[in-house]
């Protein structure tokens, strides 16, 4: 049977997002201000830059994992984390 759901859910910093299927998890992201993805090691705050997994900005863990956000395609039920968590920003 075909997948014709168009939305998926995911959850941003426990904020449930609802995206179009095939979103990119920076794209979910981009819905959540600030729209921050960590801070540099100078305490800086760093969010998707390049899109294409230059960069690194964009690092995010996703279910317990280190991944690019730009490069991570939106999945139901995902649990994605920002260093902003960690920090008491907004995420």
């Amino acid at each position: 049977m075909k997948n014709t759901a168009t939305m998926v859910e995911v959850q941003v910093g426990g904020t449930r997002v609802r995206i179009p299927v095939g979103s990119s998890v920076a794209a979910a992201l981009a819905q959540q201000p600030p729209g921050r993805t960590r801070l540099s090691v100078s305490g800086q705050w760093r969010a998707p830059l390049c899109g294409m997994g230059v960069c690194h900005e964009c690092r995010v863990l996703i279910n317990g994992r280190e991944r690019l956000a730009c490069q991570t395609v939106c999945e139901d039920g995902m649990l994605i984390a920002t260093s902003t968590a960690h920090t008491g920003g907004a995420t």
